[in-house]
């Protein structure tokens, strides 16, 4: 008996459709899950001196400037070696790039457990960020090796879910250990917070050798099937994206690449407001114990957890970018300046501090879809790093501008009502990128 043709097209649809689920799943669960561990690691690396500050600037004598000067130093690395290297991962792979990043930052956060004076802090925080530099942009470089720019949202917001899971659990172990191993084998709580929190890094690094394929065909775990549906969405994918620039050179040159930068400085700058100063904040309303603080400072990570990924799948789902970004920042930006008209009262702070933080950290996930929607190749390796570079000059200017105007005022509400200042200009600016430009 024959088959209608008709009955054979049909059939062949879900047969398709059932194909690209089971892939793209079986890829989701090979490669974000371990890259979020692999940063969720890297963020308490990067933060964790936030905690810290708790304990160390009264041993070290310390004042807020400095503490805060320290802090944003670390992006100064991370601004000169950031295109650099995302262009060598490009280049040699993800594969051993990110392991050498990992292992190389693994061992100077531990080092700071020997930090003595304010030059040795400064000196280490700007190591750090030059040994992370590239991980973050490196990532989401390599995650447009796997997946087109519709899917792209929701999975760096799944990736982007380890900055509050590092907060939701980073801050109370940070807590615990400080407080547990206070004097143990004449080491103060800091000194062994550094070491202990240290040591993931490294041996997640050797990790990566084993785990991450540098591309689609070098992936054993797919069968050719598998393969060459990946690879025809990702090069339909790059095709779409050959309205920008095809160059380094040209990357620089492109207006957009600029804009972008400015966008992503107004969101990181409520970002490390909230990631190395929130235990502070939370400190201030007249919470005390260490432990206590780190709990209470979870939870405005728990909101953005689920704030970030409701958002990146509703815009990946309606392919709509713009307000998609403008709502989380001025939830940040109202909740910055809330939270700082009431920091004596812990449970209104605690709530406007959550809206602030789910607000921001919703921000960064879904602001890479504007600029991977028209870079690719090697102009996106350069593209993605410029862009994280530049903007995370502001990770050097929020935690110094806070510290300085706190020593200044004796108060961090100043700087807070800067941050919604800042929010709201950058909702402005995506409100202004060309709708035709982002939303596929």
């Amino acid at each position: 008996m024959s088959m209608n043709p008709a009955v054979g097209a049909n059939a062949s649809a879900p047969d398709s459709e059932a194909l690209e689920k089971r892939t793209y799943s079986k890829v989701f669960w090979r490669i974000v899950p371990f890259l979020m561990l692999c940063y969720v690691i890297a963020y308490l690396d990067r933060v964790n001196v936030g905690f810290a500050k708790l304990q160390m600037s009264q041993d070290l004598g310390f004042s807020e400037a400095v503490f805060g000067l320290g802090a944003g130093i670390f992006f100064l690395g991370y601004f000169f070696f950031e295109v650099p290297s995302n262009l060598l991962l490009h280049k040699v792979g993800a594969r051993v790039w990110i392991a050498r990043i990992m292992i190389t930052w693994g061992i100077l956060s531990g080092c700071f457990m020997f930090v003595e004076s304010v030059t040795s802090f400064y000196i280490l925080r700007f190591l750090l960020g030059l040994a992370e530099a590239g991980f973050y942009p490196g990532v989401i470089l390599y995650l447009t090796y796997w997946f087109p720019a519709h899917r792209r949202a929701r999975i760096i917001a799944v990736f982007m879910s380890a900055i509050p899971v590092a907060g939701i659990f980073g801050n109370p172990l940070s807590g615990w250990i400080m407080d547990s191993f206070q004097g143990a084998m004449s080491l103060q709580g800091w000194q062994w917070m550094f070491l202990i929190e240290a040591i993931p890094a490294v041996v997640i690094g050797i990790l990566v050798l084993f785990w991450l394929d540098n591309s689609i065909q070098k992936a054993k775990w797919l069968n050719d099937e598998e393969k060459a549906l990946l690879q025809r969405a990702v090069d339909e994918d790059q095709a779409q994206a050959n309205s920008g620039p095809h160059s380094v050179k040209g990357v620089f040159l492109d207006a957009r690449m600029w804009w972008m930068a400015g966008i992503y400085f107004a969101f990181v700058m409520g970002q490390y407001a909230i990631t190395f100063w929130l235990p502070t904040l939370v400190k201030a309303t007249g919470v005390v114990g260490n432990f206590r603080i780190g709990i209470l400072s979870a939870i405005p990570f728990l909101c953005a957890i689920v704030a970030m990924n409701l958002v990146g799948r509703s815009a990946d789902n309606q392919r709509e970018r713009r307000w998609h970004l403008i709502v989380p920042a001025m939830m940040g930006a109202i909740g910055f300046a809330v939270s700082a008209s009431y920091t004596q009262n812990t449970a209104i702070s605690l709530l406007f501090l959550s809206l602030a933080a789910a607000g921001v950290l919703t921000c960064a996930p879904l602001f890479w879809s504007l600029p991977t929607a028209f870079l690719s190749g090697t102009a996106a390796a350069a593209g993605i790093a410029a862009i994280n570079s530049v903007g995370n000059i502001a990770g050097f200017v929020s935690p110094y501008l806070i510290g300085t105007l706190k020593d200044m005022t004796g108060s961090t509400a100043i700087g807070m009502y800067v941050l919604s200042v800042v929010l709201v200009l950058g909702a402005f600016a995506v409100w202004l990128v060309p709708r035709k430009l982002v939303n596929r």
